[in-house]
């Protein structure tokens, strides 16, 4: 069932990205090699036809491809989805009166599902920000790419009530265990240190003044079921839709203007200098356009096409959602629908994305909560109400959500690829009535 080639790429990535600054470097490294310019906030531009650009912000990357007659008026096609992932960010400094063991405290970063946690080998990613022996600051992006702690469970027996009523305290259960003694590590900072010298012989550091680290599942993706009909796979959501939006703008061939916006700290709410509720998106757009009436014409002309996965139905749960709206895996994109405007999708930009879809042989699938559950949200709202462009929610059919490893269809992956090749090749966009 799955696209074998397209899987192999999809599990390098995730793998690759274990944070969500490994998967904006990833992003960019990839683009790279596809002709796309590393542009610098603080410098001047100058933006050609044709041309293809990168911006980069703590995390996030916006990346520009230009039509051989550009006008700014044109508008944009714009794929928007989100680098982070819940997980459990490492505090600065070790635990104290651990026994004999060497173990940090954590903080829960986003809405992780934190059973899935226990009992798994995890690694250790970020950043690190430190003095060269030169006197420069740098930072670094480092992977230790293998097990490195683990976070046990309490036995059956010491807490009998665990299969009933467990509760996991952040602060005191889920503090991993990374060596037998202080001793054994020696001293933290300097092991960072060693860890950028393996990894950047070339410029190595002096000291470390400031980190940003993770941690994260060793266990590689994999593909399951008789046919191989699912993936399973750490950071699912939402490295499928960066994925699967890369690799779009990538294989673009067309005049058209095509836009990736993929923000940091979604998982956290947004609010941080690049994520979906700064202003790095709206600066960006506001270079490209110069004066207010042409950022206005551009925007009115422009369409969001947000991707985040979606939940899917659960044969096991099926009372958690609604019934009249079963969301399958394999069976294509989700539009995910809400009326206090949660998702950003609405009659007219749901209809504009069926075509588009069944343009390619491409089937759909809505997603509305249950009425009396509360609603998530994405990107989505955020950006289209902060920029003022019209756009749509949706993505991959999506099992145990903000889990340590999520599931997804093995046809959803192509799916998405599908369209939104389309979504950036289609000669020309559809007009949507304005009321």
């Amino acid at each position: 069932m799955a696209d074998n080639e397209l899987c192999r790429s999809l599990f390098s990535f995730i793998e690759s990205s274990p944070t969500a600054f490994h998967s904006a470097a990833h992003v960019v490294a990839d683009l790279g090699q596809e002709g796309f310019e590393l542009l610098d906030e603080g410098s001047r531009w100058k933006l050609d036809g044709g041309g293809k650009y990168l911006v980069v912000r703590n995390g996030s990357v916006i990346a520009l491809s230009l039509g051989e007659n550009f006008t700014v008026e044109s508008g944009f096609r714009v794929i928007g989805a989100h680098t982070d992932s819940p997980c459990l960010q490492i505090k600065q400094n070790p635990r104290q009166g651990s026994l004999a063991y060497f173990q940090f405290g954590v903080e829960k970063y986003g809405g992780a599902i934190l059973p899935t946690w226990f009992d798994r080998e995890l690694s250790l990613a970020g950043r690190v920000t430190g003095l060269t022996a030169n006197g420069e600051i740098v930072t670094y992006l480092i992977d230790f790419e293998k097990p490195m702690m683990m976070i046990p469970s309490i036995a059956i027996h010491l807490d009998r009530g665990v299969n009933e009523e467990r509760k996991v305290n952040a602060h005191t259960d889920l503090c991993p265990i990374m060596s037998q003694t202080i001793s054994d590590i020696g001293d933290w900072n300097q092991l960072l240190v060693e860890q950028v010298k393996k990894q950047y012989a070339e410029h190595p550091l002096r000291s470390i003044l400031g980190q940003d680290l993770f941690c994260y599942d060793c266990s590689p993706p994999a593909l399951f079921g008789t046919h191989d009909d699912f993936i399973a796979a750490p950071r699912l959501d939402n490295l499928l839709s960066c994925f699967v939006g890369a690799h779009a703008i990538k294989h673009a061939h067309t005049d058209a203007n095509c836009m990736l916006i993929f923000n940091n700290h979604e998982e956290t709410g947004s609010v941080s200098d690049s994520g979906a509720l700064s202003n790095f998106a709206s600066q960006v757009l506001r270079r490209i356009a110069g004066d207010t009436e042409k950022r206005a014409i551009c925007l009115s002309r422009s369409f969001f096409l947000s991707l985040d996965n979606a939940h899917a139905s659960h044969p096991n749960f099926q009372d958690k959602t609604d019934p009249d709206h079963p969301v399958v895996l394999n069976k294509g994109p989700v539009i995910k629908h809400n009326s206090a405007r949660r998702y950003c999708s609405h009659g007219q930009s749901s209809a504009l994305f069926r075509l588009i879809c069944s343009e390619v042989g491409v089937e759909t699938q809505d997603f509305v909560m249950r009425s009396d559950m509360p609603c998530g949200s994405t990107i989505g709202p955020l950006t289209t109400a902060e920029l003022g462009v019209d756009g749509l929610d949706v993505g991959a059919a999506t099992w145990g959500m903000h889990s340590i490893r999520e599931v997804t269809g093995a046809r959803d992956p192509v799916f998405l690829a599908l369209v939104t090749e389309h979504f950036f090749d289609r000669e020309t966009f559809p007009v949507i009535s304005k009321f």
